[in-house]
């Protein structure tokens, strides 16, 4: 099934299954209980917002290589994890709003992982029954603002930075999808999910040894090689084929991020 959020004629954000007969409005919570309420859209009489309200946001970092060969023998002790703020998620065709002191900011295409129950201490053979579904991110950054040290939660965190949507898919094999992004319509990432450092079992297994994962929360899986950085104007499509196409266009905006 294919989830989603939207707003209709009248600005009320509404939640709905996405069908070939349209978009089938639903009330209720996606993690628990719900149903349809029995009114349909079109898609032309909607316009998408972020499919969640996340929980929370977590990223790993440098999980990709460009082609097997390259794939490690051993795994980091300790991968490179990430928050973002909330406040940074928008959803299709929304503005990636840039802050007129940034010098770069990178788009970054990513498969996002939508907790669905509780899990805590969950082995890896077990891990995928805790996933609700599928949707895609765009781990926007601004290296300038990564810490010395390795912390990277500033440059992440700027609102607008994590595009999401335009659906959350159910039924999807994310071991065997493919992670693009086209910049301006040009493909510059296209990777498949088996590129992964860290692959996707073992990476939410290990985040629920060091916390509780819980409904809503969104765990972003890493960018392909190939991202690049973002102007005035671009505009980025993040694509996976089971579930769609992510489109925002970037704005420059007259406010400093420096204190």
């Amino acid at each position: 099934m294919k989830f989603t959020r939207f707003k209709d004629s009248k600005n009320n954000v509404l939640l709905g299954v996405v069908t070939s007969d349209g978009i089938k409005e639903i009330k209720g919570d996606i993690f628990k209980e719900w149903e349809y309420t029995g009114k349909i859209f079109s898609e032309n009489e909607v316009i998408y917002v972020a499919p969640l309200e996340p929980n929370q946001v977590i990223g790993i970092g440098a999980n990709y290589v460009s082609k097997i060969e390259d794939l490690p023998e051993a795994l980091p002790e300790i991968p490179v994890f990430f928050f973002k703020s909330t406040s940074t998620v928008i959803g299709p065709e929304s503005t990636i709003k840039i802050p007129s002191d940034l010098e770069k900011v990178k788009f970054e295409s990513e498969l996002a992982i939508i907790i669905g129950k509780e899990a805590h201490h969950v082995p890896e053979s077990e891990i995928l029954d805790y996933v609700f579904g599928y949707t895609i991110g765009n781990d926007v950054t601004a290296p300038q603002y990564f810490h010395q040290d390795g912390h990277w939660t500033l440059g992440k965190s700027f609102d607008t930075f994590t595009p999401l949507g335009p659906v959350i898919e159910t039924e999807l094999d994310p071991l065997n999808v493919r992670v693009e992004a086209y910049h301006n319509g040009l493909k510059k990432q296209d990777s498949p999910t088996n590129l992964m450092i860290v692959p996707i079992k073992k990476m939410i297994s290990y985040l629920t040894n060091i916390m509780t994962l819980k409904p809503g929360d969104v765990i972003l899986t890493g960018s392909p090689v190939g991202a690049e950085f973002l102007k005035e104007g671009d505009i980025i499509e993040c694509k996976v084929e089971a579930i769609g196409t992510l489109s925002n266009h970037v704005e420059k905006v007259d406010k400093t991020a420096k204190v």
